[in-house]
């Protein structure tokens, strides 16, 4: 069985000495992108692999890119190889964060066309309390070859923002907490708002109190506005950087919407062209 949006904690355990299992450990913090390595140093799933926000799974900043600008296909591809995964692994990626974090790289392996790669259902802090086996060792992958079939289509810049909106092809979903997006609260980024246009659906709708994503029936009900459109690539997602986002197409994937795409530049990079417009207060 292949594992392509969510896994429990139960079938994970079940797999640590599984070599077509590879598992990544995605924690990390914006306020101090060392956190979480030195977290997993600490401790993490036997066997995790620790993958970076900043390092691994996005590529340098520029003035125009936003904060989190999708990483050479090429360079991503060299390093799974070297983490030991090819086109049979089964792929968990876990954080702390709810998947804030991990849903990067589960959307990131889709873009490069394995779709064998699943996030962990109440991510790390539901591992550690059913006191599953943690340890620090340091991982031992056996290097493998990795070959990417980009999924070019899963993504979209600015201007096609623009025209999707200007055209009203499909609403444009923005995962960032709602005093973010009304520009009440801005601790990230230089500018505070949203895009005129976009529908505001955090992330953390996706989950229940404890953590682990809503069933599917009231997943549907959360997305009960989408489930009409047709065509999912008329649904764009966006968030700060284009992290969060995954969040919410890891989930509309779980209930069958498939093919939603992704502003990877999104809020931070919107901003850097003072021509392009924003709202605040709605």
């Amino acid at each position: 069985m292949s594992f392509t949006t969510l896994v429990t904690t139960a079938e994970v355990a079940a797999h640590l000495d599984d070599p077509d299992w590879v598992i990544f450990d995605c924690r990390f913090t914006l306020t101090d992108a060392t956190v979480g390595r030195k977290a997993y140093h600490e401790g993490h799933i036997p066997g995790a692999i620790y993958a970076h926000l900043d390092d691994d799974l996005a590529a340098p900043v520029n003035a125009i890119s936003g904060r989190h600008p999708l990483p050479d296909a090429d360079v991503l591809s060299a390093k799974l190889g070297t983490w030991g995964v090819d086109k049979n692994t089964q792929i968990v990626v876990y954080d702390d964060a709810f998947g804030a974090m991990a849903c990067r790289m589960w959307w990131l392996l889709r873009w490069l066309g394995h779709d064998h790669v699943a996030l962990l259902d109440g991510v790390y802090p539901k591992w550690c309390r059913e006191k599953r086996p943690t340890d620090n060792l340091p991982e031992k992958p056996v290097a493998r070859k990795f070959v990417a079939n980009v999924q070019a289509d899963m993504v979209v810049d600015a201007d096609a923002v623009i025209t999707h909106l200007a055209n009203e092809s499909g609403p444009l979903v923005d995962a960032r907490p709602d005093v973010r997006f009304s520009g009440e609260v801005e601790p990230i980024d230089k500018v505070a708002g949203h895009i005129p246009g976009a529908t505001n659906r955090p992330f953390d709708d996706n989950l229940n109190i404890g953590g682990d994503f809503l069933p599917i029936a009231e997943l549907k009900e959360e997305f009960s506005p989408f489930l009409t459109i047709k065509n999912p690539a008329q649904i764009i997602h966006m968030c700060g950087s284009g992290v969060t986002a995954c969040h919410n197409i890891l989930a509309m994937e779980h209930i069958g919407i498939k093919g939603t795409r992704l502003y990877v530049g999104s809020w931070s990079q919107w901003i850097t062209d003072p021509d392009r417009k924003i709202t605040a207060g709605e």
